[in-house]
């Protein structure tokens, strides 16, 4: 069941653990929506390390503002990307 619904607000964990991970840098800290649920899909931070049998982990597509993303950003304030991230990356924000 995902934790995060289509809509939603979420922010990135802002964290830098060792070992394989499958976000981002730039992204880590940064506020978007949910764009949509694409389906759980083994944790690929624990299949780096062989552990097939580690739960599955429910992936997201998250739309952010490039200028959000990019303090420099020079183009259209209406400019997104979308990002695919692991559900343990991320953490709610109040919508509003």
């Amino acid at each position: 069941m995902p934790r995060f619904a289509t809509g939603d607000r979420v922010r990135v964990r802002a964290a830098h653990p060792p070992g394989h991970v499958r976000t981002p840098y730039y992204i880590r800290g940064r506020t978007g929506i949910v764009e949509r649920i694409c389906r759980e899909f083994g944790n690929p931070e624990e299949l780096a390390f062989g552990r097939h049998d580690a739960p599955k982990v429910m992936l997201y597509r998250v739309r952010f503002s490039q200028s959000d993303v990019w303090s420099d950003y020079k183009g259209a304030s209406d400019d997104t990307i979308d990002v695919e991230i692991y559900e343990h990356w991320l953490e709610e924000v109040a919508n509003g």
